[in-house]
């Protein structure tokens, strides 16, 4: 989060709420991950909200919940936690008035400051004043003793980053841009070298305010990402990292041109249609970037995106890397981090990928084009249950308006299912934005569907084929891009070496951090075979994505049909169920997805089996 400030916004019966100090672009750490906007203005303007207005009511201090205590879970009922291992727990912010998408959770803040909670104990009823004043000083000193063992904890903290220690040879400090819980962003010169005059953002953060492992690995993880990823043009400059016995600084590009937000918010509340277009592109690029590197940036909203100057067609820049992390292929993450109104469920279900960031990206174009939250509610636990249960309107004001493109596009972006969604890469390919002229970016998608096709079964490779022969030329559209990004030799093959290179085309140091090369090795059949483009379409298509379509049904007949003529075939409930991977407690069920007539699959034992069946928690994180 970059810079600081206040805004009054209005609320019901004509109140104005204060909106807390934030850094934007810092990650609850406060700032500023990617520079500030100095002389940021005040607006008085609010975006509609679909609910009866009213302030939302706070988090218990000192809960552990994402949810206010004595409240139900906003899981649906059986659901078991995810078995994954929690990257370092983070901050999750609960909404404040709109606009404002969140704050931060008192309990989980105390944690990252490692706040200390004085003891208490009841003073008996009958007890005299001496009897008092031993409790009360028993108390203090027990209080004292655990002050004294927190601070032997935080001596023992290892604050030595590496970084550079000769800040205040290099730069001068300017004026402050804004302030947070956990440090402060200045503007600052630099003194001397190349640069010498170049006005950048600086963040300093206090080492005194690092008295966990946590917070520190935080600020470790966070400069780690900013040098790794380099080179897209909507990504904010990293230039350096320092640090002193005080204080780390990190120093970085400074925007100038104030938040996304703001020029919602000053073009009363939403954009027209080519404008949003232009946006969204510009976001999409950048994610597709980072989701490519292996990096899930897990806080997307309008406030983590800063123009460089306050020029109208100003380029946009990603920032706030704080809430970020490294993401093998495959794997899940499951701590629940992000602001409320953009958080994907399957967040609040502990179990995600990139996938989530695609959810908040959605919701942001949403915003863009009509300038209403889809999801809202007076409370964090409310807004949570929307999320998970309730579904965007598009009937109101002013959707009958909006493009049926651009409604398919956010449709495709907020479906709950998140193995049903684009990916940053499918959506810069989506008819709504579709530009020839523009090069659709590799996607990593295509690695991990063509990873499992290799491992599939002759008749499951087949019903894919059939589903292949179904697709328009608007997914084929979308294929034929990334299979040419793969740069098929002279003849129109492609094999393992094709990957391979398409990879390190787009090499940074993320890359290696996330270990996204590692998915080559799940490829080594292509060492000895080649793909060609039809096979190719076979491979690199998803049923789930597929399905979501409005012309699903019409899709998955013809793809019935080229299945019946080239692939269908005599098969037993039992080598049906051990093809899915099916317990035999599932034989009932599978019966009825064969015809009795001649024992081939039927409409619907195909549409099953090109699903397949998918473990959910089978890729996350093991503890």
């Amino acid at each position: 989060m970059g810079q600081c400030y206040g805004k009054n916004v209005a609320i019901g019966g004509g109140a104005t709420a204060k909106r807390k100090h934030r850094i934007v672009g810092g990650c609850g750490r406060g700032g500023g991950g990617g520079g500030g906007a100095p002389g940021h203005h005040s607006s008085s303007a609010t975006w509609p909200s679909p609910h009866p207005e009213g302030s939302a009511s706070p988090l218990p201090a000192g809960s552990a919940s994402p949810l206010p205590e004595g409240s139900a879970s906003p899981l649906p009922a059986g659901l078991s936690p995810s078995p994954a291992r929690s990257t370092p727990r983070r901050l999750f912010r609960r909404p404040f008035p709109p606009p404002s998408p969140a704050k931060h959770i008192r309990a989980t803040l105390a944690k990252r400051l490692g706040a200390v909670k004085p003891a208490e104990g009841p003073i008996p009823e009958d007890a005299g004043p001496a009897a008092a004043s031993a409790a009360a000083a028993a108390a203090s000193a027990a209080a004292a003793a655990t002050a004294a063992a927190a601070t032997e904890a935080e001596e023992a903290l290892d604050k030595n980053f590496g970084f550079g220690r000769g800040f205040a040879a290099k730069y001068e400090i300017g004026d402050l841009v804004g302030k947070g819980h956990f440090g402060r962003t200045c503007v600052a010169v630099v003194k001397n070298g190349e640069t010498k005059g170049q006005i950048v953002a600086v963040k300093i953060i206090p080492k005194a305010k690092m008295t966990t492992a946590i917070s520190i690995e935080d600020v470790r993880r966070e400069v780690k990402i900013l040098k790794a990823l380099s080179g897209h043009k909507h990504l904010v400059k990293f230039y350096d990292a320092c640090e002193d016995d005080l204080n780390v600084y990190i120093v970085m590009e400074l925007c100038e041109g104030g938040e996304l937000l703001d020029r919602i918010l000053a073009r009363g509340g939403r954009y027209n249609e080519e404008d949003a277009k232009a946006t969204v592109i510009q976001i999409l690029s950048v994610v597709a970037f980072c989701h490519l590197q292996g990096v899930v940036h897990r806080d997307l909203k309008p406030e983590n995106f800063l123009f460089t100057s306050k020029d109208e067609n100003a380029t946009m820049k990603l920032i706030d890397f704080g809430l970020s992390d490294f993401i093998k292929p495959d794997e899940r993450l499951n701590d629940i981090v992000g602001s409320a109104y953009y958080v994907a469920p399957e967040v609040l279900h502990r179990s995600y990928s990139m996938e989530a960031d695609i959810w908040s990206i959605g919701v942001i174009t949403y915003i863009l084009l009509c300038g209403s939250r889809p999801f809202w509610a007076r409370t964090e636990s409310g807004v949570f249950r929307s999320v998970l249960r309730a579904d965007p309107n598009y009937d109101d004001s002013p959707w009958p308006s909006v493009s049926a493109e651009a409604k398919d596009f956010v449709k495709r972006l907020l479906n709950k299912d998140y193995r049903k969604r684009m990916t940053a890469a499918q959506a810069l390919a989506h008819p709504w934005l579709r530009e020839e002229q523009r090069q659709i970016p590799l996607d990593m998608l295509v690695y991990k569907l063509i990873k499992q096709y290799l491992v599939a079964t002759p008749l499951k490779r087949a019903a894919l084929r059939a589903l292949s022969k179904a697709l328009s030329e608007d997914e084929l559209l979308y294929l034929r891009s990334q299979f040419e990004l793969l740069e098929p030799n002279k003849n129109g093959l492609i094999s393992l070496e094709n990957f391979r290179m398409a990879l390190v085309r787009n090499y940074t140091q993320a890359m290696k951090a996330s270990r996204v090369l590692d998915i080559l090795n799940a490829l080594e059949p292509l060492t000895y075979r080649r793909l060609d483009f039809e096979e190719f379409c076979a491979a690199a298509i998803s049923p789930y994505q597929l399905e979501a379509l409005e012309r699903w049904e019409e899709m998955a007949n013809t793809a019935f049909e080229h299945f019946e003529q080239e692939g269908n075939r005599v098969i037993s409930v039992e080598e049906l169920t051990q093809e899915l991977n099916l317990a035999p407690s599932a034989h009932s069920i599978v019966e009825e997805w064969i015809r009795k007539t001649d024992g081939k699959l039927n409409f619907l034992g195909f549409t099953k089996f090109i699903h397949g069946v998918t473990m959910r928690y089978s890729n996350a994180r093991k503890n």
